[in-house]
């Protein structure tokens, strides 16, 4: 493989916040050429999310390098038909407006792909289209919560959202994949698709392990922290050093290993009350218990020693500054500067690696830093781009 994946695809994104702009942001990691359109007054409100990467939000470093930023008020005239010019050029067209916005501009996918049939267009909402919650505002949190995530995270006593913004990245990543496969469908029949991701649907579809189990128990998985309500052991154990490592043992061949080797009580490989899941499940306090009083005796280090000697799994309870420092990332060389308008930051190389190509870690606009530039390429004169940011269009 000689060149980027995506090279010669160009992808206009009128988005916001997370959901589209992580799809587009790995878009561009694997070539493409994508075009963010912002409001003047301020753009993507995620750039005010907070100020801690030299005066730029966090969220807006990690979603949008690698693209170019054209500023656009939409609400004028002049503005949307800037817009429908780049559309000529595009190949995807990615949208996450509030619910209608885009139906009120002229849009809409049946709109766009009468003029444009080649065009990929990608819809995105909280709830979708159709339904009685077509036109409810959502975010990540609220969508978690209706969704019914918020309901099997954090400790059993109550209910939490994920420590990310999980929904959002769950609709971005079926954006992602649904407009790799329509790129794919083109290829062979050269018409566009109308693809539609919403949030809440996406979320739900990584609910499907307590669907399932609820419907067939008959009651819903009770939450459960770091542990799993249907394996055990599988949570975190205290050290010797006061750290926590997670022990997760997802077999009945793992448990007689474990028992052995680690626990060094090998009776407790074929006693009936131990030596099967199902078993082991139904009395947890016991079981968590005797690996406490275990792992309580011994440091964090020498636990993973010997769990991964058995080749039993396990891992230690890290946070985020531990990640900065991941001696995995470092081996694998995972890390590379990303060029911001406040300076150089580390950034991850993108999460999916082709053999002899090195994906773009691209620098982070700045607001409507490539307006003049993009209109220059759509054959705009000098003149007529004054003219036009005379009238607040660009």
């Amino acid at each position: 493989m000689t060149g980027l994946p995506l090279r010669g695809v160009t992808v206009v994104a009128l988005e916001q916040a997370v959901a589209a702009p992580i799809a587009t942001r790995h878009l561009a990691d694997l070539g493409a050429r994508v075009v963010k359109v912002e409001r003047p007054d301020g753009g993507d409100f995620a750039r005010r999310y907070d100020h801690v990467v030299g005066g730029l939000s966090s969220h807006f470093v990690w979603l949008n390098r690698g693209k170019e930023s054209v500023t656009l008020d939409l609400k004028k005239a002049d503005g949307r038909r800037v817009l429908g010019d780049l559309l000529v050029g595009a190949d995807v067209f990615v949208q996450n407006l509030a619910p209608g916005a885009a139906d009120r501009l002229g849009l809409a996918a049946d709109v766009l792909r009468a003029r444009h049939p080649g065009l990929v267009t990608v819809d995105m909402s909280g709830y979708g289209s159709t339904g009685p919650y077509r036109n409810k505002r959502a975010y990540d949190m609220l969508v978690q919560c209706e969704s019914g995530l918020a309901s099997v995270t954090g400790p059993p006593d109550r209910a939490a959202k994920a420590g990310i913004p999980a929904s959002d990245i769950a609709a971005g990543m079926y954006a992602l994949s649904a407009t790799l496969a329509a790129l794919v469908s083109r290829a062979g029949t050269g018409e566009g698709s109308a693809i539609e991701i919403s949030m809440f649907e996406a979320t739900a579809e990584w609910m499907g392990y307590q669907l399932y189990y609820t419907q067939c128990a008959g009651q819903a998985p009770q939450r459960a922290g770091l542990s799993h309500p249907s394996v055990a052991p599988y949570d975190a154990y205290p050290t010797a050093d006061y750290q926590e490592v997670l022990i997760g043992v997802q077999n009945d061949r793992e448990w007689s290993r474990f028992a052995a080797g680690f626990l060094e009580r090998p009776e407790l490989a074929d006693d009936p009350g131990w030596a099967t899941n199902v078993a082991r499940v139904r009395h947890r306090r016991v079981v968590d218990a005797l690996v406490a009083g275990r792992t309580a005796t011994l440091g964090a280090e020498e636990i993973i020693k010997r769990l991964d000697a058995l080749d039993v799994a396990s891992a230690l309870l890290k946070g985020v500054p531990d990640l900065l420092t991941h001696p995995q990332l470092a081996a694998r060389d995972r890390w590379r500067t990303v060029h911001t308008p406040a300076g150089e930051v580390r950034g991850l190389l993108p999460p999916f690696t082709f053999a002899g190509v090195e994906l773009p870690t691209g620098p982070v606009p700045a607001l409507g830093e490539h307006t003049v530039e993009v209109l220059c390429g759509l054959g705009y004169s000098p003149d007529q781009i004054k003219e036009l940011s005379a009238l607040g269009a660009v």
